[in-house]
């Protein structure tokens, strides 16, 4: 490195050696960061190789178990089918109870409506108030009358 650094400040000279190592140096630094990223895009193409023969053989695990099931599925519903023809006179397709539908009962009282432990009557006769009044209304009832 120091045979090459020697001759490179013979040839260019002392003026144009700072400039010209800055620009190789940049240049370098641009050919490593493109070295990373084709080192980076093959191993994300090796990957997503790998991930989709991943996703083939579950792919394939899962259409061997639906199938069995299926069949497992289609015997039992033909074995139950055997077993239950003949019960009662009638197929196992169609259900020989139905439940009768609800009947409506009418309620006792409105819940959604509060009812309060004192009668109407009693607060009107005692003077028990009734209504919230709004700030200003109470102020304007408690003011003195104005004279004049």
């Amino acid at each position: 490195m120091a045979l090459i650094g020697a001759v490179a400040l013979i040839v260019i000279g002392p003026e144009k050696l700072p400039r010209v190592a800055r620009t190789v140096g940049t240049l370098l630094g641009k050919a490593q960061r493109y070295v990373a990223d084709v080192k980076a895009e093959v191993n994300r193409s090796m990957d997503l190789d790998e991930l989709r023969k991943m996703k083939e053989t579950v792919e394939d695990a899962a259409r061997s178990v639906e199938q069995t099931v299926q069949t497992g599925a289609n015997e039992f519903e033909k074995q139950w089918s055997d077993a239950t023809t003949g019960l009662d006179g009638s197929s196992a397709s169609t259900p020989s109870y139905e439940p009768p539908p609800p009947t409506y009962r009418r309620p006792d009282k409105n819940w959604r409506l509060k009812r309060g432990a004192m009668p109407q009557w009693y607060k009107a006769r005692h003077g028990v108030k009734t209504r919230a009044l709004s700030g200003a209304a109470r102020v304007a009832r408690h003011r003195p009358p104005r004279l004049g």
